[in-house]
């Protein structure tokens, strides 16, 4: 991924295979992420999200295939690893000491000599914009500053790459604004993002590139941009809310439509794949005399969501989800 101005990647993956007791939970992966890029990766619970993280970190080495950061092997490499940022999605950090004491902790593991340590700290608290709770023990902060600073401290060794898995879960608003910032910044350095995430609003607004997983398995990667604009090539998704879960006719309308569920059931949605050629007001009557208690019709520009969902449902639909599969533009 990336445009041609990028020279090696800073992270490779070729073919990498990973079992888990017993159970294979990535199979053929091939990926690349170049320095200064944001990719994201989304798929479902259990799709191997975390488990690549961890190739990539270093933490476990895979069955086959190769895994390198830096043209280094991260699991063989102390040196790599070193340089790699791992934020995982629990808060990693003593609850008891203070922001400034939990770094100096991290700094100290990041192999960074005494003298140096309390720049060093100085210099995450600032990047991290958490330096007025600085003194404050980790136990009593908001859950949206114990992110930064469990974001802060996997930067104390100067990262190349960065790891973040669901870096904003559970956090409010202006909490998600500060962390996105904080990415934004690292991204402006020059450090590669790996970010596993489930908000596709998130992703949307940080990811230079995307890959969709699924079973183990990149069932789509690329630009996001590129891989957005094909998709709002064809028609616009109508979406519908319902005021009422569908009984079993209107549900067998809905589907008839080209519609399936979303969320929690009351909203559905079709793309343009779907060959609507109704206006919302339109599609609005033809429903109703169908019995389908409908109460808005939307008609919306394709998202990463919409993307996401034609990933999947064409990664997964047969022995061809063992590669990443073009994205078909509407017609």
């Amino acid at each position: 991924m990336g445009g041609p101005e990028d020279q090696v990647p800073l992270v490779e993956i070729v073919d990498a295979t990973l079992s888990y007791r017993g159970r294979e939970v990535l199979t053929g992966i091939d990926l690349t992420a170049p320095a200064g890029r944001t990719l994201a990766l989304l798929g479902p619970n259990g799709a191997g999200k975390t488990s690549l993280m961890r190739l990539v970190a270093g933490r476990l080495p895979p069955d086959a295939g190769r895994v390198r950061v830096g043209g280094a092997d991260p699991f063989r490499a102390p040196a790599t690893r070193r340089a790699i940022g791992w934020v995982p999605q629990e808060i990693a950090l003593y609850p008891r000491l203070t922001v400034a004491e939990n770094l100096g902790v991290f700094a100290q593991l990041a192999g960074i000599g005494r003298r140096a340590r309390k720049a060093a700290v100085e210099a995450a608290l600032a990047f991290t914009d958490v330096a007025e709770v600085a003194g404050r023990p980790v136990g009593l902060l908001s859950g949206g500053y114990q992110r930064r600073v469990n974001i802060a401290a996997s930067l104390m060794g100067r990262p190349r790459l960065v790891l973040l898995d669901e870096p904003t879960q559970g956090v409010d608003l202006a909490a998600r604004a500060a962390i996105h910032a904080v990415l934004g910044r690292l991204r402006q350095d020059g450090a590669a993002i790996l970010l596993a995430t489930h908000d596709f609003a998130e992703a949307e607004r940080l990811a230079d590139d995307v890959a969709f997983m699924a079973g183990g398995r990149i069932v789509r990667e690329g630009p996001l941009a590129e891989l957005l604009a094909r998709i709002r090539a064809g028609a616009p998704e109508h979406e519908i809310a319902l005021a009422l879960p569908p009984d079993q006719a209107a549900e067998a309308a809905l589907r008839r439509a080209g519609f399936g569920p979303v969320d929690t059931g009351l909203t559905w949605r079709a793309s343009g794949r779907g060959g609507h050629t109704l206006d919302g007001a339109a599609l609005l009557g033809a429903l109703r005399r169908q019995g389908v208690p409908v109460s808005e019709v939307r008609v919306r520009t394709p998202g990463l969501d919409a993307l996401y969902l034609d990933a999947l449902q064409s990664g997964t639909s047969g022995a061809a989800a063992s590669r990443p599969r073009p994205l078909r533009a509407a017609r």
